[in-house]
């Protein structure tokens, strides 16, 4: 597959941040990869920022290194599907009230405060 020039530069900075992480807590490229449950040819790709690696084995590493929930911020904001979403959505008119209609019975019961009939 082909990435662009951009995607692959998106991808390098993902295996620095990763490897800039693991320097600073001081753990070898051998000792993460074997906490994270990978070959250390696998961890050496994803401080590459190769694109074969999954995105399972980059899970595995974020989690050694207590990331993982930077992952959930991917696609979070999403500006450009909101403008879309919104520019979709029909505003709905607000249906008129309801009339309160008398019902029948209503009018039958006396509330006590009708004219007394007059018979003849």
């Amino acid at each position: 597959m082909n990435y662009t020039i951009k995607q692959k530069k998106i991808l390098n900075t993902l295996g620095e941040n990763i490897k800039l992480a693991r320097l600073r807590r001081k753990l070898s490229l051998r000792s993460l990869a074997e906490r994270a449950g990978i070959a250390i040819s696998t961890m050496t790709n994803i401080e590459a920022g190769s694109p074969s690696v999954s995105l399972g084995n980059y899970l595995q590493v974020l989690t050694v290194l207590k990331l993982e929930d930077d992952l959930l911020l991917i696609a979070d904001k999403d500006p450009v599907g909101r403008q879309i979403q919104d520019a979709g959505l029909v505003v709905k008119k607000r249906a008129p009230k309801k009339k309160e209609t008398s019902s029948v019975i209503k009018h039958v019961i006396d509330k006590g405060d009708s004219e007394m009939p007059e018979f003849k």
